[in-house]
């Protein structure tokens, strides 16, 4: 879950850029516009034409009043750490979790230096009694726990099923009342090229369909986010909650199921397209017609889940680079933009004024990024190419929302992975935190995996600080968060734990734990988001610029193979 802050675009201080960045300048004067006009699809809005693009931004320095001393210096270099909390820590039944146990673990977590914790608030607990019958009692119990510990919370509005992915321990659908709907219209559910349904998330092709009561899909997200407004305003008027990360997507992604292990997907299959249910068929019918090709179908050659790329004719033969494959892939891919748009527009205008920072997750597809068809990328909805970039369009998206990117990945090597996967994890985070900081746009990020030992966590902080330690201005590349992946028995095994907390302290840029975020960041009350921008806007920002340089090495290291070596044999004394 990302940490951002939420001033104007273009107000921020994120340490200097290069000199040809301009300050934005944009029209106040309206003007209509068709969205996805010269591509086919879209519908009627009014919107506001920028002068200029997100990537022109300035970014200045804060103006002090005072000499900064070398403490507040480096405090610019800390980036505070949230430990997501356990996927069942409110059950099924809607009950808090062994309440003795956790708040044990919190209070570990606190000695330990970290800032805060990170919880998915589920739907189908939540409100599975029935349309708007929401229950938050074992929510707000969990809230008043963390808050008693002197914890900060990340929550993540959870529209999707934890069941069926990668690291899924627990089984939680979406609301039993709105999959009955499915009972006699399947197609509100992802459908692949065989007619397989998946019920983890609602095709976006019914994002505006009034199909649930009378509701659309946006509308019951809009109003559980409202409910969970009012009913945790006591909480929010605290300061509580730093983020509110807003599930876009299958395991609160913005991106389509294309690799669903409930379907037999494995490592380091290519996936599938998922857009075969009737709502979004007819979408793609209707934009192939608006231009011009009405006898346009979705490819049929692009093979199975667990195929490679080059055993299919649209990835291997090249057919994603034809007129009709570009096609495909931009309606595809823009798609999910829409979605991504729209419902972060309902969470502005629910959390307006409240002093928390929206985010939105992106997954870390890794795999085939080194094969010329970014195959598994293309499937998840991430039109990305050696050529073009697949990521600086979303991070431009969410630049109206004051929305924060948060990526995942971020302990990964390439050196780790399958070399017939063609991986390239360190590549894919360095083009999209470069994508991300070009749309002034605040960037956070995950691990991927538990993982707990010195190789992963040196990464994550390479990655955090690509640039390293600034000690006389704000860094230029610095992530405003991480969130780390999960508090059990794994974590706090005294060997692991121990190693953690100098993780935590490296993160903090070996700084004394700060318990007030307004120390290294800015946090103001949450504006309305501001006019939308033009598809084909979107869509400049899919220009391929080279990433930013990364570092080889971190320069906040938790140590090596000899500490390795070192720690092994203290851990063989009982009582150090």
């Amino acid at each position: 879950m990302a940490s951002i802050i939420c001033p104007k675009l273009g107000a921020v201080p994120m340490g200097q850029r290069s000199s040809h960045l301009k300050t934005m300048q944009k029209s106040t004067q309206p003007v209509v516009h068709r969205l996805g006009e010269n591509l086919g699809f879209g519908f009627r809005r009014t919107i506001e034409t920028p002068r200029a693009l997100a990537t022109e931004v300035s970014f200045k320095e804060p103006e002090a009043s005072t000499p900064l001393n070398e403490n507040d210096k480096m405090m610019a270099n800390y980036v505070p750490i949230y430990v997501m909390l356990q996927l069942g820590i409110v059950t099924i039944d809607n009950v808090l979790e062994d309440k003795v146990g956790l708040e044990k673990q919190l209070k570990q977590l606190k000695g330990a230096g970290v800032d805060g914790v990170m919880c998915d608030v589920w739907w189908g607990i939540v409100e599975s009694k029935g349309p708007k019958e929401y229950d938050w009692s074992a929510y707000r119990a969990l809230f008043q726990l963390v808050q008693e510990c002197g914890l900060k919370m990340q929550v993540v509005m959870s529209f999707h099923q934890c069941g069926g992915n990668v690291g899924d321990v627990v089984n939680i659908p979406i609301p039993q009342w709105v999959r009955d709907v499915g009972v006699t219209d399947p197609d509100i559910f992802y459908t692949d090229r065989a007619g397989n349904r998946n019920q983890e998330y609602l095709t976006i092709g019914v994002d505006n369909q009034p199909l649930f009561g009378g509701r659309t899909a946006i509308e019951m997200y809009s109003d559980y986010m409202k409910s969970f407004k009012e009913t945790m305003s006591d909480f929010l008027e605290a300061e509580l909650f730093t983020d509110i990360e807003v599930g876009l997507g299958p395991a609160g992604e913005l991106r389509y199921p294309s690799y669903p292990q409930s379907l037999g997907w494995v490592f380091p299959g290519i996936g599938e397209f998922q857009c075969y249910d009737k709502y979004l068929k007819a979408d793609f019918e209707e934009a192939a017609t608006n231009a011009g090709h009405p006898e346009w179908e979705f490819p049929d050659d692009v093979g199975e889940y667990n195929n490679n790329p080059d055993v299919t004719g649209f990835f291997g033969s090249k057919g994603y680079l034809s007129e009709k494959g570009k096609f495909f892939l931009t309606w595809y891919s823009n798609k999910l933009l829409i979605h991504g748009d729209q419902i972060l527009d309902e969470a502005n205008k629910a959390f307006l004024g409240c002093k928390v920072k929206l985010a939105c997750k992106i997954s870390g597809i890794h795999w085939w990024y080194k094969d010329d068809s970014h195959a598994a990328e293309l499937t998840a909805g991430y039109y990305n190419l050696n050529d073009r970039d697949g990521y600086r369009p979303i991070a431009r998206m969410l630049s109206r929302h004051y929305g924060a990117f948060n990526f995942t990945c971020l302990e990964m090597r390439d050196s780790e992975q399958d070399a017939a996967a063609k991986s390239g994890p360190q590549e894919l985070v360095q083009q999209v935190f470069s994508s991300v900081k070009r749309e002034d746009v605040h960037m956070a990020g995950e691990n991927a995996l538990e993982r707990y030992d010195r190789d992963a966590y040196n990464q994550i902080l390479l990655n955090v600080r690509p640039n390293g330690i600034s000690r006389n201005e704000p860094p230029k590349l610095k992530m405003e968060a991480l969130t780390f992946l999960r508090l059990g028995d794994e974590l706090l095994k005294k060997k692991n734990f121990k190693l953690f907390k100098t993780f935590v302290k490296k993160l903090h840029a070996d700084q004394a734990y700060n318990a007030d975020p307004q120390t290294y960041s800015r946090i103001v009350p949450l504006e309305r988001s501001k006019p939308e921008i033009p598809i084909e806007e979107l869509l400049k920002a899919s220009e391929w610029l080279e990433p930013f340089p990364f570092d080889d090495q971190t320069d906040m290291s938790v140590g090596g193979k000899l500490n390795d070596y070192i720690d092994g044999l203290l851990n063989m004394i009982p009582f150090f």
